[in-house]
């Protein structure tokens, strides 16, 4: 089986993008997982030394992707120029961050909506304008998550799982994001909530 084999939800990489592999002797799926995931790990000890940076920008966004993935990817933290399934045009990217951070700042400084809401709506529109070649969902997540643990000191709930792997959970994190891709954000908000 492929390593880079990508379920129907997952944006396949350009054999460019899959030469950015760094670590050469991963040959199954799970062991690029496992390399991906004590990457993320090591990024959120970073972000305990970060914790007053501005996170509603451009340089933080390349710079967090590349904690994330830099041991991993060579091309982490830059963002991508070929198309995609989903997504902006790549010439679009840095315009539609600067305008989605500048909305950011302004829902939280005029309390447009409920602090999770704005962490909501935060990853909804990262997933969609897909920055990078590959992990804008597990990003754009952590990035909801930093926000909301700014304003409140609360992370979002996202399942309890490992949204990377397929399951039930996945699908109904998948369709929840395209009921918002419609405006409609009843399903993804009821989905971070919490259940007791």
């Amino acid at each position: 089986m492929d390593i880079f084999e990508a379920d129907d939800n997952s944006t396949p990489l350009t054999a460019e993008e899959k030469d950015g592999l760094k670590l050469k002797w991963i040959t199954l799926r799970s062991e690029l997982n496992e390399a991906e995931a004590r990457n993320i790990a090591q990024a959120q000890v970073w972000l305990l030394s970060n914790k007053n940076k501005e996170v509603c920008s451009d340089t933080f966004l390349r710079d967090l992707h590349k904690k994330m993935f830099g041991d991993v990817w060579k091309w982490a933290g830059e963002y991508r120029i070929t198309e995609r399934n989903i997504g902006v045009a790549p010439y679009q990217i840095p315009m539609k961050l600067m305008q989605l951070f500048d909305d950011v700042r302004f829902w939280i400084n005029n309390k447009t909506y409920s602090n999770r809401e704005i962490a909501v709506r935060l990853h909804h529109k990262l997933v969609q304008i897909h920055p990078f070649p590959n992990g804008n969902g597990r990003v754009s997540r952590l990035m909801a998550d930093i926000v909301l643990e700014k304003l409140e000191g609360k992370k979002l709930y996202w399942g309890n799982t490992n949204l990377v792997n397929v399951s039930e959970v996945r699908s109904n994190y998948i369709a929840a994001l395209r009921k918002a891709d419609a405006g409609d954000y009843t399903d993804l908000l009821s989905f971070t909530e919490e259940k007791n």
